[in-house]
């Protein structure tokens, strides 16, 4: 658990109200890969390890900080001149690769100490709908898993598991946590191809509900064709629309998402009021004390008062109580309108 409130010196003084009621969400999930990383290790290097290492920690960052450090050598280079000393295992890998697991608290501390951003293993789980138009006819939905076709078949079974997997690997190379669906009996009666390619997105988040996800993304492409791919994201009550191909969405997806959570180590920190009615069971106080937990913006949490079914926390959050806002709305919570104008109060239900 976080710890208790301390006084912490550049405290935002304006306090804000955030009210809740306890239902049920979906909660975010730990990414238990974060830190490790495989790579190639080439043989014919001046020293194979140490260049696996830089690479590796490359990747890394991509995931915690996002591309705008990963991808500046120098700025890697200032941060982290000796990428071994963070290593904590290595082993060899598949096909000349090198597997290699980092220390994540220090990673965390280098970057938050020089003021940039960090996103943690919580992470916001995907469900991902694709409409494949292969062209002559062939019209699919890309599942979880490849149902049993007859050889005829086979091409088309082969094309559709090669684009899961490489959206996928792209995801884990991102930190992003993705799931497809079953497509059982209950999906298909609840969406077809049609449903996908047609953009009737809100028949497709009703399906999506059995799957306790915190975002849905929606594509429709045609490869054989010049035609663009059209992706819808949901989240949070927000949607955000994509173009392009499936391994650039998620890679877009992932920097959206990072840029809502990933925290910067320099950024204030405010005192918000937070009030969570419905907690009349012990369950009900440890989902709370989860959410809380694994919201990366609270740095710390308190309980304050405690009222018939309504909790009061002090919390700590870094981004202000907009930023805490929108991570409370993707753990699942729906805000509400304030009834009171005078009343510096965001208000927010579970919906189940």
């Amino acid at each position: 658990m976080k710890s208790p409130i301390s006084h912490i010196a550049g405290w935002c003084r304006r306090a804000v109200l955030l009210t809740i009621v306890v239902c049920g969400t979906a909660f975010a999930i730990e990414v238990p890969t974060l830190f490790t990383a495989e790579v190639p290790l080439d043989e014919g290097a001046d020293d194979p390890r140490a260049d696996a290492y830089a690479a590796a920690l490359v990747e890394i960052l991509g995931r915690v900080s996002g591309t705008e450090v990963a991808l500046n050598p120098e700025l890697v280079e200032e941060l982290f001149p000796s990428p071994a000393s963070y290593v904590m295992q290595f082993r060899p890998g598949a096909e000349n690769s090198l597997w290699v697991s980092f220390d994540g608290e220090a990673i965390e501390s280098t970057l938050r100490n020089a003021g940039l951003t960090f996103w943690g293993s919580e992470r916001p789980l995907t469900l991902v709908w694709l409409a494949v138009d292969w062209g002559q006819g062939t019209r699919e939905i890309i599942g979880s898993d490849d149902p049993e076709r007859t050889e005829a078949q086979s091409r088309s079974i082969d094309r559709n598991r090669l684009l899961r997997e490489r959206m996928l690997e792209i995801a884990g190379e991102r930190g992003l946590p993705i799931v497809f669906p079953l497509l059982d009996t209950t999906d298909l009666q609840s969406v077809t191809f049609a449903d996908i390619w047609g953009g009737f997105d809100d028949l497709i988040l009703d399906a999506s509900q059995r799957y306790d996800v915190n975002s849905v993304l929606i594509g429709r492409i045609r490869p054989a064709s010049s035609q663009r791919s059209r992706w819808t994201y949901h989240f949070s009550g927000t949607d955000v629309s994509y173009q392009g191909a499936p391994e650039a969405v998620v890679a877009q997806v992932a920097d959206l998402l990072a840029a809502e959570f990933a925290v910067g180590g320099n950024a204030p920190v405010e005192a918000v009021v937070l009030s969570v009615s419905g907690i009349v069971t012990v369950e009900a106080y440890g989902s709370v004390q989860r959410i809380l937990n694994n919201v990366a913006l609270i740095e710390n949490f308190a309980v304050t008062a405690v009222s018939g079914d309504t909790v009061t926390y002090r919390v700590d959050t870094r981004g202000g109580s907009e930023r805490l806002s929108r991570a409370l709305r993707f753990n699942g919570l729906v805000e509400q309108e304030v009834i009171d104008p005078l009343q510096e109060a965001l208000e927010f239900y579970y919906s189940p």
